[in-house]
């Protein structure tokens, strides 16, 4: 039997969030400073009742995606999505080229 649960990702710019819900319910949020034309990706948070469903990766790629959608460059604070860009390095771009050796990029 596959996972019914109907996930979404949306971005809560109120908040400076990218939040992930799970049947309705805040399964986790992405804290964000945006500034210009960058935005610092600084903390990212599952709820443990939804550790280990994939829902931090769904977040983080929803992040990234709609960070290029718009045309802004990405500074890696928070570890988990630095190291999604290390296992997936077609986003390794949206960091800026000087700033890719501070992450280790």
């Amino acid at each position: 039997m596959g996972d019914t649960a109907t996930v979404e990702v949306r971005d809560a710019p109120e908040r400076e969030r990218y939040e992930i819900t799970r049947d309705g319910l805040l399964a986790g949020h992405l804290d964000y400073l945006l500034r210009r034309e960058l935005i610092a990706l600084v903390h990212t948070e599952v709820d443990q009742r939804y550790e280990r469903h994939g829902l931090g990766t769904q977040m983080i790629r929803f992040a990234l995606d709609d960070a290029r959608r718009r045309g802004l460059a990405v500074l890696p604070f928070c570890p988990f999505v630095k190291a999604f860009i290390e296992r997936n390095p077609e986003y390794a771009d949206l960091v800026p080229a000087d700033m890719r050796g501070r992450f280790d990029l």
